[in-house]
């Protein structure tokens, strides 16, 4: 069974920064994206970022790119989404996915809420 679990989210001030984590488990595939998308209330899911497993490729959403940087720990199996400069538009739960693209989504866990204020 396929099982992502984030973490790190939290209420922060805008300008501040915050880290998730995704732990990622239960899974063989050897050809596949993981990253994070999110969704704000009232809103349609938005790719954020992800790792390619085939070549280690990184990929952002226009929105984010060049103050999200995405990372991963093989040895732990963990993926990472650290987020500086926050703008109170990145507000949203941010969900850990398992798929075949940033906008492909197979597998995703429970979510972190991240909330920016002004």
């Amino acid at each position: 069974e396929v099982q992502l679990q984030a973490s790190g989210g939290g209420l922060v001030q805008a300008g501040g920064s915050l880290r998730l984590s995704c732990a990622a488990s239960g899974f063989t595939f050897d050809d596949y994206a993981i990253g994070w998308f999110r969704q704000a209330p009232g809103k349609e899911r938005e790719g954020v970022s992800c790792i390619s497993s085939s070549d280690g490729r990184t990929y952002y959403a226009d929105s984010v790119k060049g103050r999200f940087t995405i990372s991963s720990d093989n040895a732990k199996n963990t993926v990472y989404l650290q987020m500086n400069s926050l703008k109170p538009e990145d507000t949203a739960v941010y969900y850990c996915f398992l798929g075949s693209s940033l906008y492909e989504y197979d597998y995703w866990g429970q979510g972190t809420l991240v909330t920016v204020s002004s």
